[in-house]
């Protein structure tokens, strides 16, 4: 019974409850560094990690936090794991570190993390909260991966760096600009949606 929930929570970050493609959440990030596939996966992978350490530690501590602070002391917790991804990337990936800019300490006040620990990490178990904080990580990860590597392949004819469509194609750099993060964020919105709809309505055509 508990692996069956474990694996629930997980997936339902996964797509359910996608925290940018149904949730809308974290849309700033979302925006301003999609630029590239690779900003996606290192935007992405870095708030993974803050997502799942705070959401184990606010977890931990829910029987002991008062009620009356939870949302500083929340904030002190992830500000700790921000501060720890901060300074392992700056050491080992200063290239990554210094294109996401300031958007990695940002992480502290992004709203996926701060609505999965009230919302999840503050109200259950160990287990299920990292698996919580651990789908969501993933599901926006993959996302914002999506979208850097649309826009990366439009903009520049390249994903994760790799030319994949030749010397002689033509860029469109509005890709890569803000309004066509826009573009970009919304055709995706809309073939998700579309897609899920569509499979909700094959499910209750077969129940029926």
């Amino acid at each position: 019974m508990e692996k069956k929930s474990c694996g629930r929570v997980f997936f339902n970050g996964i797509l359910p409850e996608n925290p940018t493609l149904r949730l809308v959440l974290g849309t700033c990030p979302t925006m301003a560094i999609t630029t590239t596939a690779i900003n996606g996966i290192g935007m992405g992978l870095a708030a993974t990690f803050v997502l799942l350490g705070s959401n184990i530690v606010i977890s931990l501590l829910r029987n002991f936090i008062p009620d009356k602070i939870r949302i500083p002391a929340f904030i002190v917790i992830i500000c700790t794991f921000v501060t720890m991804v901060q300074m392992l990337m700056q050491a080992f990936l200063p290239s990554l570190y210094q294109s996401l800019g300031i958007f990695i300490p940002l992480i502290v006040v992004n709203c996926i993390i701060l609505a999965r620990a009230e919302a999840y990490a503050s109200k259950n178990g160990v287990l299920l909260s990292a698996m919580d904080g651990l789908g969501m990580g993933m599901g926006f990860t993959l996302a914002i991966t999506l979208i850097g590597a649309i826009r990366e392949l439009i903009g520049n004819g390249s994903v994760f760096g790799v030319n994949l469509l030749g010397s002689g194609y033509e860029p469109m750099l509005l890709f890569i600009m803000p309004a066509g993060g826009f573009i970009a964020f919304g055709l995706v919105l809309w073939i998700v949606n579309l897609l899920t709809s569509k499979g909700k309505e094959v499910k209750k055509n077969a129940d029926s």
